[in-house]
């Protein structure tokens, strides 16, 4: 029988850990961030490129994000789901997101709203993996502010 922190290592996580979608710093960029998880470790650099028509959809996510498999996993899960939506479209998907991983186990994630991102709700549980999961969504909302600070 395998432990319950082991259990959050599915199959999807690891294969987005493995193989991780849009990985590697890309340009252009409107903004970049960095975040360090002081817990563990964990390190995300990240770039966002905003359309230049002004409705805000979202035209690349590219990071470099060192750590944890569940940081890392959930750095290509966000950046996946987050390429080619617009910003509004995203707040719900951030939202649920950000109440599944704070309930401490006690909501499921909805796929039809985080899609891949249910694999990573049982790290909710578990308030140290929280900050893994939750750290490449701080460093989105933190450079969707300096992006529209700097275009301002």
């Amino acid at each position: 029988m395998s432990s319950p922190l082991s259990s959050l290592y599915t199959e999807l996580v690891i294969e987005h850990d493995k193989r991780p979608l849009h990985a590697g710093l890309r340009e252009p960029f409107g903004a970049e961030v960095h975040h360090v998880n002081p817990t563990c470790g964990d390190e995300i650099t990240l770039r966002l490129q905003l359309s230049q028509d002004g409705t805000e959809r979202i035209e690349d996510v590219s990071y470099d994000a060192i750590g944890c498999a569940m940081s890392r996993a959930s750095a290509s899960i966000m950046a996946d789901l987050l390429i080619g939506r617009s910003v509004a479209e995203i707040e719900p998907v951030q939202s649920h997101v950000d109440e599944v991983m704070r309930s401490r186990g006690r909501l499921e994630g909805d796929e039809e709203i985080i899609g891949d991102g249910v694999a990573l709700v049982g790290a909710a549980k578990f308030p140290a993996r929280v900050k893994c999961v939750l750290m490449p969504w701080k460093a989105y909302q933190a450079a969707l502010i300096e992006t529209r600070a700097l275009g301002a």
